[in-house]
């Protein structure tokens, strides 16, 4: 698959302690050109919050735009979205008998030894990192750096997703390393975070794609 070169993740706990409401940092994002999302939800998918997570698949499904869901495959089937799961999720070859043959479903790494693992598994894409210091982990692995991607780049043919306290001042470098998308999550929350505000801030990724 070809992945869009901006991946916005819609953390929610990050998203909560902006007071923005997860429907507007997608329409937000859609609005400034975004082409894939992600929902990212730690908590208990309430019976609003799954309400609200409908409403985000509609708008990609509108927008021509692929969405994900982080971790709950029984989820991703009811909103007819895409996988990711991590190392402590449901096993790649598992999810890919409950998602299907046509499901994008990718797959998280955090060191050469997962990421070579990846490579063998039933994905479409992998992430690796984080690259860069992060905030948006309680207990996040070891950073990776921007020389582990180019030295990665190598070793696995599926797509590579860069992720882990990205930023525009960062990312061109992180395309050059050989990363085909950086998954973003704190980057495209500017402060104050509005609706205006959070489509500018996607606008300016995609101008940076265009110039990197």
């Amino acid at each position: 698959m070809k992945l869009p070169r901006v991946y916005p993740i819609l953390d929610t706990e990050s998203l909560d302690s902006r007071s923005i409401a997860l429907e507007t940092a997608a329409a937000a994002f859609l609005e400034g050109g975004a082409g894939i999302l992600q929902i990212r939800h730690k908590q208990h998918w309430s019976r609003d919050f799954f309400a609200s997570a409908r409403t985000v698949a509609r708008l990609c499904r509108e927008a021509g735009a692929a969405l994900i869901v982080n971790d709950r495959a029984d989820f991703a089937l009811l909103l007819d979205a895409g996988l990711h799961v991590g190392q402590d999720d449901l096993p790649p070859r598992d999810a890919r008998r409950l998602m299907g043959p046509d499901a994008v479903i990718g797959f998280s790494s955090h060191n050469v030894a997962q990421l070579c693992a990846a490579g063998g598994e039933p994905v479409d894409y992998v992430a690796l990192g984080p690259v860069f210091a992060t905030a948006s982990k309680l207990n996040p692995d070891p950073v990776t750096g921007v020389e582990e991607i180019g030295r990665c780049r190598s070793l696995v043919e599926k797509p590579l997703v860069a992720i882990g306290g990205i930023t525009l001042e960062n990312a061109v470098d992180v395309w050059r390393a050989g990363a085909d998308s950086v998954a973003v999550i704190a980057g495209l929350l500017p402060s104050p975070a509005t609706a205006h505000s959070l489509r500018e801030r996607m606008e300016q990724w995609q101008q940076l794609v265009k110039t990197a």
